[in-house]
């Protein structure tokens, strides 16, 4: 990572400031009596849109929009259509939105309230929508926004850490909330930098498809490891 990453998020924080949220660093006493540390929560539930997502949408948004493109296509399950959603209502930029048929009618009434166009794809999973959004961004060359694989948008979920770093220098670790891996990326690569001895921890719910996955590819690779060796 860039050595002046840190530098970067700094300057991201400044440019999405009008966007998004600061959002409290809260100590939390009963985790901190069950665990014996002293632990303090991020809350970005608090953020505008409900989630950091919102952070990284802004900062890429603000960033395309100096190029004033005709429309910005992206790919999400909820959350992340939700921020760009947001972003792009401010700054007065069209977007579509592709998702998978599953997404919840929460979610997808949220996007639609913000203004953005949506289309709704026939596979069930977040990267099937992704592939088609991506296609349609070539077909049609029109800039593509991914949810985390994006150097602008790891930047901007970094924002975060930048925040918890003015609020508090002191820690000894952190816990991360792993998904597409855009926002530990961001945060873990701000902290590293800032705190070098800092530990960095990423968390995925264990019954989560992601991490049912891997945990299935790698019992195959065990498996295969073994049948080669007999």
């Amino acid at each position: 990572m860039d050595s002046n990453f840190h530098k970067h998020v700094d300057e991201a924080l400044s440019r999405i400031s009008s966007l998004i949220r600061k959002t409290p660093l809260q100590y939390s006493p009963s985790l901190s009596e069950k665990t014996g540390s002293e632990v303090y929560l991020k809350l970005e539930n608090f953020q505008v849109t409900g989630s950091f997502k919102a952070r990284g949408a802004a900062n890429k948004l603000m960033i395309l929009s100096k190029d004033k493109p005709e429309r910005i296509i992206t790919a999400s399950s909820g959350n992340h259509g939700s921020a760009v959603a947001n972003a792009a209502a401010e700054l007065g930029l069209e977007v579509l939105i592709f998702l998978p048929k599953t997404v919840s009618p929460a979610k997808l009434n949220k996007i639609k309230l913000f203004g953005a166009e949506v289309v709704l794809t026939e596979a069930d999973g977040r990267t099937d929508a992704e592939t088609a959004a991506r296609q349609y961004a070539e077909e049609n060359q029109l800039p593509y926004l991914s949810p985390y694989n994006d150097l602008d948008v790891i930047t901007g979920q970094a924002t975060t850490a930048a925040e918890v770093f003015k609020d508090n220098k002191n820690f000894d670790a952190v816990f991360i909330a792993m998904g597409g891996g855009g926002l530990i990326s961001g945060m873990g690569g701000y902290l590293k930098q800032k705190i070098s001895e800092i530990r960095v921890i990423a968390c995925s719910p264990e019954n989560s498809a992601a991490h049912a996955s891997c945990n299935r590819s790698r019992a195959n690779r065990n498996n295969r490891a073994l049948r080669n060796s007999v």
